[in-house]
């Protein structure tokens, strides 16, 4: 009995030893096709962002094309620089949103997830709900709401509507519950604390990785956003580069020459999400080395 026992052990080891390799060779394989599939367009925007107009069409689609300075430059200075113009607005919209966004989502998140009032299940719900909803649902309505009050067409007409992030709120009150010991909170009261005083001095430092992360997605997202701006701009000066590279494009179909300076543009688009992201990374790098001292 015992040495059936043991044989039986052995065998069980043994398929243990040759299936526990092949699951994380399977993982590593799945994640660098994942990473090829979502590499490869950035790669062709910044090898085709080299080439003249001439070679994007008539060369190999990853062969490095000799036109890159020209094409910043005369990128920079088509419409007396009015791709610059579109990057500010951007920087705008995507900054000054994406601040506006996050602390507006922290007070709402923490407020949702420290705080008892009667409704709170119901207002978290219909967050939820929010989430849920698509963008292009809502952009109509609120076209209408800002033109009935004359912002329709404005910088504001783009920076409202982006403010209030149902995702961000969710994410926040994740943050709020995880990060926030309610021991913490009763002593700063009994110290004589304000609600005030407690959010800005003792919650937001705690939930400091999370709000980066909030932040970065709402940048990212209004950054790329590009129904928005389309239904509230008619002024091409107030323009994303989002919106501004599509009427490169639409230009692009009577000027060839146009197709080359939408492809550099949108590979100089990339360089500010590529920056941020190195930037806050140490956010993320810390969060992770409090989890392996905490664990």
């Amino acid at each position: 009995m015992t040495a059936v026992t043991s044989t039986g052990d052995r065998q069980f080891s043994h398929r243990r030893r040759t299936k526990g390799p092949r699951r994380p060779r399977l993982a590593l394989t799945v994640l660098l096709l994942g990473a090829l599939y979502c590499l490869t367009p950035v790669a062709w925007v910044v090898i085709a962002s080299s080439k003249t107009s001439r070679e994007l069409f008539t060369t190999f689609s990853f062969a490095p094309g000799s036109g890159l300075l020209d094409n910043l430059a005369a990128l920079g200075a088509y419409g007396g620089g009015q791709f610059w113009k579109w990057g500010l607005n951007s920087l705008l919209y995507a900054g000054l949103g994406a601040v506006l966004s996050t602390l507006v989502s922290a007070m709402a998140g923490y407020a949702l997830a420290k705080f008892r009032f009667r409704g709170r299940q119901v207002l978290f719900s219909a967050i939820l709900a929010g989430v849920l909803i698509p963008g292009i649902v809502l952009a109509v309505p609120q076209y209408l709401l800002l033109a009935s009050v004359g912002l329709a067409g404005t910088h504001w007409s783009v920076l409202l509507p982006v403010i209030i992030n149902p995702f961000g709120i969710f994410l926040c009150r994740v943050f709020a519950v995880a990060s926030v010991p309610e021991s913490t909170l009763e002593a700063a009261r009994l110290d004589g604390a304000g609600e005030l005083r407690i959010f800005t001095t003792i919650v937001l430092p705690m939930m400091m990785q999370g709000l980066v992360t909030v932040f970065l997605l709402q940048f990212v997202g209004i950054w790329n956003n590009f129904l928005l701006p389309f239904i509230m701009l008619s002024d091409q000066d107030k323009y994303p580069i989002t919106l501004g590279l599509y009427t490169f494009l639409g230009k692009g179909a009577g000027d060839g020459d146009l197709y080359s300076l939408v492809i550099t543009g949108s590979a100089v688009a990339v360089i500010p999400l590529i920056i941020l992201v190195l930037v806050l990374q140490r956010f993320w790098r810390a969060d992770l080395l409090a989890g392996g001292l905490k664990g």
